[in-house]
């Protein structure tokens, strides 16, 4: 839970040089205008919700924008609290956004979706939950942050990867209009939510990425790695950054990986050999390539692969 507000902090810090802070729950129309504002981002058109996700309207929920671990209990699909305006309330909203599959590879499908959470200032803190049937009740997993108030586009679940589109508020953007258009996926390891891969879009539409070539997950490394991949759009100065973490996401190590591009913001390819320094032996780790933003250190794309090292 604490890495989780952490998360959150980071989140409101990021934002907080281009916009007001979220004022503190004490107005009904803040209350009023955050309730419109989940009407008009995170409601998609009408989907048929699977009969399998059904029970996930009235499961138990965990909340991601508290400090302190709670609890709540949807009832069709929401959770409220006190009175607008008042220091406890809350409210809580299970969106239309629900996907179904197996993200463990155990035979079992979990679900995923996407849920609100209001305290009755103008923010509205969407996250990414998973739900997974456990003993015939479905049980919260886990949760991660998507935006505050982002605009949602689609959710799935395929070859037991989450896929999110969505819209959310780039450096300079005002929190009524989110602008930078997004796509990630994410993997389940250990009950946790890791994203695998990331996507920006520049501002005539053509998707900032990059392709991890080799090696491929589950490949078997030793002291160093051979990389090699592509890049759509090359980086600011040809740099990109590369993370190496353990299971746990704690980052063992880091550099750069050059690109060669014939032009500026041309395709590119990049080769490297990194060496794995401290992870140890038998041990899992993934390598993280990202093109990060050199005004403000922003994400614009990720790659990554999972090792194993021997």
């Amino acid at each position: 839970m604490a890495s989780r507000f952490s998360l959150i902090i980071l989140l409101s810090v990021f934002l907080i040089g281009c916009r007001p802070a979220t004022p503190p729950p004490s107005a009904i129309d803040l209350t009023q205008m955050a309730a419109a504002s989940v009407t008009a981002t995170v409601t998609p058109p009408a989907v048929e919700v699977p009969d399998e996700a059904a029970q996930i309207r009235n499961a138990r929920y965990e909340l991601g924008a508290v400090n302190t671990l709670q609890v709540v209990k949807f009832t069709d699909g929401k959770f409220e609290q006190g009175l607008p305006g008042s220091d406890n309330f809350m409210s809580i909203a299970l969106t239309d956004f629900i996907a179904i599959g197996d993200l463990d590879e155990d035979g079992t499908a979990e679900i995923a979706a996407l849920v609100s959470e209001n305290y009755g200032g103008t923010g509205v803190f969407v996250f990414l939950a998973v739900y997974a049937d456990i003993d015939g009740v479905l049980t919260f997993q886990t949760s991660i942050i998507v935006d505050d108030r982002p605009q949602l586009n689609a959710l799935s679940i395929e070859n037991s990867e989450i896929f999110l589109d969505a819209v959310i508020h780039g450096t300079d953007d005002p929190m009524c209009c989110p602008t930078l258009k997004t796509m990630r996926h994410y993997r389940l390891v250990d009950n946790q939510l890791e994203m695998t891969d990331y996507t920006t879009f520049t501002p005539d539409g053509k998707p900032r990425t990059i392709t991890i070539e080799s090696p491929t997950d589950g490949s078997e490394v030793f002291t160093s790695v051979q990389m090699k991949g592509q890049v759509a759009i090359a980086p600011f100065e040809n740099n990109l950054a590369y993370r190496i973490l353990d299971v746990s996401g704690i980052e063992l190590s880091a550099g750069s990986v050059a690109v060669s591009a014939p032009d500026l913001g041309a395709p590119g390819t990049f080769e490297v050999v990194i060496p794995l320094g401290r992870a140890l032996s038998d041990s899992i780790v993934r390598i993280e390539v990202q093109d990060l933003s050199a005004a403000d250190g922003s994400l614009l794309a990720m790659d990554s692969v999972e090792l194993v090292v021997k």
